[in-house]
């Protein structure tokens, strides 16, 4: 199998997040979870001057485009290609050409290798959000969207419920 590549994709402006929500519904449709890695529209934070007041807001890094990883073949091309919103890929012709490392460096999106100090089984607790000081029981470990799913119980049963890794400690 190749290996997944970024790649970004021209959209009509405005439909940058209809479009993200498309694809991602179509990744689960057609299974295609291992082929299409992840879909991002790049957001920075801006100060914003409104009535005389400052105001933090995120604003697209790139209005009418969207980013993919994705393992490029005919499946997936016809996929992306085809979700309504998009005009195509950035790239000569029809082929779609994926971004370099010297592209991806100012987009703050870095292949990182992460390691994890638990596995499937450990018994974890969770240290921030909704969860905080629960424990649970690591189901399974997604290292390309860096959450694992642990076993918490709610009203008396086991339930699944995916963390991420920066919100987990081994106990």
């Amino acid at each position: 199998m190749s290996e997944a590549k970024w790649y970004v994709v021209h959209t009509y402006s405005g439909y940058e997040n209809k479009v993200k929500a498309n694809i991602e519904k179509t990744i689960e449709n057609r299974h295609l979870e291992d082929q299409i890695l992840e879909v991002r529209v790049p957001l920075q934070d801006v100060v914003e001057m409104k009535n005389g007041t400052a105001k933090q807001v995120q604003k697209k890094m790139f209005p009418g485009y969207v980013l993919l990883n994705m393992v490029m073949n005919d499946d997936t091309w016809y996929v992306v290609r085809n979700t309504r919103g998009v005009t195509g890929f950035v790239g000569p012709g029809s082929k779609p050409v994926p971004l370099t490392e010297e592209e991806m460096l100012p987009l703050g999106i870095k292949e990182e290798s992460i390691q994890v100090d638990f596995n499937e089984g450990d018994m974890v607790v969770v240290t921030g959000g909704a969860w905080k000081d629960t424990t649970g029981v690591v189901t399974s470990i997604n290292l390309q969207k860096q959450v694992v799913t642990i076993n918490v119980e709610l009203f008396g049963r086991e339930t699944p419920v995916e963390i991420s890794f920066a919100e987990i400690k081994k106990m």
